[in-house]
């Protein structure tokens, strides 16, 4: 944002290297953007408007731009300028999954809570996907329904199928990688569905000029399969490695008799993680 008329719609960081990148995301998904408000949001899109339209009130600072980017960037969706969701706003993606991971690895035991917090799960992640979807391809009611019932019953029926087996083959420790398996297969599902017309119909692709040159379902396939295993590879510390603390813990007489602080500490631990 700095120099005269910068373009406001640029990011702040070079996006061309890693860092860049991960200081701009880390910048526009910071969970504190949660608690502000929708007044101060449509100030932050009415100061963008002003300030394109080069009409932006005296005395505007840079500072006051840079934030007013930083609330438009993290709320409002890029294709279409609306007002996202707020739970699914990638500024929600750590409190959200913090508590439904939390949950999904204390209440794993029974199958009745399985598959709830499974599907509670998915429900977050269809509203997520759908929230954040590519408005140039948009999907029908009937093809995000069956992305929805088609990733809960995979994440049901591996979560139940992986319970079963596990109950009769395998340690306490490994049957708390059963929502982790769950939350994989359904990424596998769930996503390549909710972008299904980008893999049908390619995206569009554009040379170092930023010129159209065409659409390709490679680079289609390409990114969606990289948005997969970056799902998987999010949740992966907190359900990997709390299982193993938890196991260790499980075996001090405190930390076994007040069961009410399991639930808080695992939720913690994965915000932390």
């Amino acid at each position: 944002m700095g120099g005269n008329r910068a373009n406001f719609d640029e990011p702040v960081w070079d996006q061309c290297t890693y860092w860049g990148r991960f200081k701009y995301f880390a910048w526009i998904t910071d969970p504190r953007l949660v608690f502000v408000g929708d007044k101060c949001l449509d100030q932050a899109k009415n100061l963008r408007t002003l300030y394109i339209q080069g009409r932006e009130p005296p005395g505007t600072t840079q500072d006051q731009l840079r934030f007013a980017k930083k609330l438009y960037d993290s709320a409002f969706h890029p294709d279409t300028g609306d007002k996202m969701n707020i739970l699914g706003r990638m500024s929600f993606q750590m409190p959200g999954g913090m508590l439904i991971t939390g949950a999904m690895l204390t209440w794993y035991r029974t199958v009745p809570a399985l598959v709830f917090w499974q599907w509670i799960n998915q429900s977050f992640n269809a509203l997520v996907n759908y929230t954040n979807r590519n408005a140039n391809s948009p999907l029908t009611l009937t093809q995000l329904t069956a992305a929805y019932v088609s990733a809960t019953t995979a994440a049901c029926a591996t979560a139940i199928g992986f319970k079963s087996y596990l109950m009769r083959h395998a340690s306490p420790l490994f049957q708390r990688y059963v929502p982790f398996a769950a939350v994989a297969a359904a990424n596998c599902v769930n996503i390549p569905l909710m972008r299904q017309n980008e893999i049908l119909g390619g995206v569009d692709v554009y040379n170092d000029r930023e010129e159209k040159v065409g659409q390709s379902k490679l680079a289609a396939a390409k990114g969606i399969s990289q948005v997969v295993f970056s799902r998987i590879l999010m949740c992966a510390p907190g359900m990997t490695i709390l299982p193993i603390i938890m196991q260790r813990l499980e075996r001090n007489c405190w930390f076994v008799r007040n069961t009410w602080f399991h639930a808080p500490f695992q939720t913690g631990m994965v915000g932390c993680l």
